[in-house]
């Protein structure tokens, strides 16, 4: 199936229902603590990965995650930028307006961003653990990318399932796609049923009892 309608398909929940989904799956994926930096829209893409790590010594570097944005080519790309350093920047206004030429969808940070006013002037949408003003400069470096990396405790492989919004951050991997979306679809249809019966006076202990749930996996 074309990645672009799996895309849209994924655009069309939110971060609840896939958290829900690998759920019922058994799949890992679901984040904590990778909230949007700044009041921006959901981002739904496909992942470039790129690891960082601290710098060594004081030898001239290129600066980090700058290649991976050079090699874009793409329209569906989120950074995903795993490796952050306490209280140490890995994202920045720079970096945002070139991503932003590249067409890429967003980034999310294990990690904390500064100059985070820059990315929310041109609307690029950047998710992470929090803010700073310390700059990565002499402090971190880019170690790899297109390599499978650490986000909050979740593996995500190049050209993984992106999906983050005010709830937070969700990967999913690349070869479950299609069997999470139309899980996803189904417990979307279940629970907008279960709003309108509550919303109808149904009661609500009988409506949210977990055989209710139980069928949502039940074609």
């Amino acid at each position: 199936m074309n990645p672009i309608s799996l895309l849209d398909r994924l655009a069309s929940l939110d971060t609840n229902t896939i958290s829900d989904a690998l759920d019922f799956l058994g799949l890992p994926g679901a984040t904590y603590g990778l909230r949007p930096l700044w009041d921006c829209p959901k981002i739904v893409g496909r992942a470039s990965t790129i690891q960082l790590g601290p710098k060594a010594d004081a030898k001239p570097t290129v600066h980090l995650i700058s290649p991976v944005i050079d090699a874009v080519t793409a329209d569906d790309r989120v950074l995903v930028i795993a490796g952050g350093a306490d209280g140490i920047s890995c994202w920045g206004d720079i970096l945002a307006n070139a991503a932003t030429a590249k067409q890429i969808r967003g980034s999310v940070i294990d990690g904390l961003s500064r100059d985070i006013e820059g990315s929310e002037s041109i609307g690029y949408p950047v998710y992470g653990r929090g803010v700073t003003m310390i700059s990565a400069r002499n402090r971190v470096i880019q170690i790899d990318s297109g390599k499978p990396v650490q986000m909050a405790g979740v593996t995500v492989h190049e050209d993984d399932f992106v999906i983050a919004d005010r709830c937070g951050t969700v990967f999913v991997p690349a070869d479950r796609i299609e069997e999470v979306l139309d899980l996803g679809e189904r417990i979307a249809r279940r629970q907008d049923g279960m709003v309108a019966a509550v919303r109808a006076g149904r009661s609500v202990a009988e409506v949210m009892h977990d055989k209710e749930f139980e069928a949502i996996a039940v074609r």
